[in-house]
């Protein structure tokens, strides 16, 4: 591969991808970004998104260390979302998304 300066070792774009380029990965950060949030919070603030693929997504993200969950012991069972490092770590991506729509 060309030196590429975008991308200082081979596939670093493509992992990246791989994890938050999923549709609605991007606002599931955005919104717990702002604070903890309970499954059905989190769906709403979302908007439009289908409760399994809330669901997928998150798993996801806890999988490969994005997002933790903590879950409580109660009926009916709740669980809550927060950001680990390594999500808070995505963060600057995610405002240049923002700063890149606002512009166009």
């Amino acid at each position: 591969m060309k030196n590429n300066k975008l991308e200082p070792k081979k596939d670093c774009i493509k992992n990246a991808m791989e994890i938050i380029g999923s549709k609605w990965t991007a606002l599931i950060l955005r919104d717990l970004y702002l604070g903890p949030k309970g499954f059905c919070a989190l769906q709403e603030s979302v908007g439009g998104v289908n409760p399994r693929t809330l669901s997928v997504r998150l798993r996801n993200l806890e999988e490969n260390g994005i997002v933790k969950s903590k879950h409580f012991k109660q009926v009916p069972p709740k669980s809550e979302y927060t950001l680990t490092s390594k999500g808070l770590d995505l963060i600057p991506i995610i405002k240049k998304m923002s700063e890149w729509g606002a512009k166009y």
